[in-house]
């Protein structure tokens, strides 16, 4: 799935598919990349993520003037911005499948604390509180939920460098961005709770790649 949506966000961010182009149906899409339906999907709901193409009733998924869900994000340097998406590249090679083995591992203690996360994170952002340490929290929650130690390791390296926008001044973030991380959390969550790994993974992907591709367009 990840190649699928770099390959169609590169073809936007190249101008080979323009503002108003109908994305190819999600039949020709699958033969074309040899994948099946469900990654077509995927793909197509990381772009959706990332603000490259809106989806219509009946009629699929066309491609948006290319922007950013953040604000003016004024003067951030290029290698600040290459760092961050480096560094969403990793999470998503080892988060994605900590999400699918939390599904089949997690204790009930964990699931509260990936609740707790949740509820922390909602709080933060009605009060206009540090929203940074409950984002990582939940994070660490599904790495501890795998029951491996080494996912939550991973992310303890990694610190506050996995949450990317504790770089970046609080104004400069759209007002509905961290509605969208809950939403986002909040179906990772779920697919845990239910022992849906490829639910799981596909969430964590999305969440995952469509802050991959918010950052990578600043650096375009």
């Amino acid at each position: 799935m990840a190649l699928l949506s770099e390959s169609l966000e590169r073809e936007i961010r190249e101008g080979r598919l323009k503002p108003g182009d109908r994305l190819p149906t999600e039949a020709a899409l699958s033969a074309a990349a040899g994948v099946s339906r469900t990654v077509v999907r995927e793909a197509v709901a990381a772009l959706k993520a990332a603000g490259l193409v809106e989806t219509r009733q009946g009629a699929g998924a066309f491609v948006l003037q290319a922007r950013t869900r953040f604000a003016d994000l004024g003067p951030i340097e290029r290698a600040t911005v290459d760092e961050i998406v480096w560094i969403l590249e990793l999470r998503l090679a080892v988060e994605v499948e900590a999400a699918a083995l939390a599904s089949s591992r997690r204790t009930d203690a964990d699931l509260e604390a990936i609740d707790r996360s949740i509820a922390d994170l909602g709080r933060a952002r009605t009060e206009a509180t540090d929203n940074v340490a409950p984002d990582l929290a939940f994070h660490r929650a599904i790495a501890a939920a795998t029951q491996n130690p080494y996912f939550g390791r991973f992310l303890d390296q990694l610190g506050d460098l996995a949450v990317p926008r504790r770089r970046l001044p609080a104004s400069n973030l759209a007002p509905d961005y961290l509605d969208m991380v809950e939403r986002e959390h909040q179906a990772i969550r779920d697919a845990i709770a239910a022992g849906d790994p490829d639910a799981a993974a596909a969430h964590m992907r999305r969440h995952l790649a469509g802050s991959r591709a918010r950052y990578a367009a600043l650096a375009s």
